[in-house]
C-alpha cells in the first residue's frame, strides 16, 4: 500500500515539473532583455584629480570584490605612483627655484657678467 502512494506521489511530481517545464517565458519579459547588459554600478568611481599629487595616491581605495585584482600588487604600483609623482614635483619645484633666481640660463650653462 506504501508502495502505491509512493508511485503515485512520484508520478505526480513529474507530471507537475512536466508542466513546469513547458511554459515558456514571455520573449519581452525585461529580465531577458537585461540579463546580458552591463550591470549598473553601484559604487562610485575611484579617480584622481586632475592634476593629482603623491598624498591622493594615499588617499585612493578600492572597493572589494569577489574576483578582484591583487592587493599587494595593486599597493605596489601605487606605491611606485606616489614615488614617481614625489620625484617630479621636487624637479619642478627646483627647476622653478632655478629660474626664478637667474641663477642658471637655459642648457646648464652659467650666466656670467656681462
Amino acid at each position: 500500500m506504501y508502495f502505491l502512494v509512493f508511485v503515485a506521489l512520484l508520478v505526480a511530481g513529474g507530471v507537475a515539473l512536466y508542466v513546469v517545464g513547458l511554459r515558456r517565458p514571455d520573449p519581452d519579459a525585461a529580465l531577458l532583455r537585461d540579463g546580458l547588459a552591463d550591470p549598473v554600478a553601484n559604487l562610485p568611481p575611484v579617480l584622481l584629480p586632475a592634476d593629482p599629487v603623491p598624498a591622493d595616491v594615499d588617499r585612493l581605495r578600492f572597493a572589494l570584490g569577489l574576483r578582484g585584482y591583487r592587493m599587494d600588487q595593486v599597493d605596489e604600483v601605487l606605491d611606485t605612483l606616489r614615488d614617481q609623482l614625489a620625484e617630479r614635483d621636487r624637479q619642478i619645484t627646483e627647476l622653478q627655484a632655478r629660474l626664478a633666481s637667474g641663477s642658471e640660463a637655459p642648457g646648464g650653462v652659467e650666466r656670467g657678467p656681462a
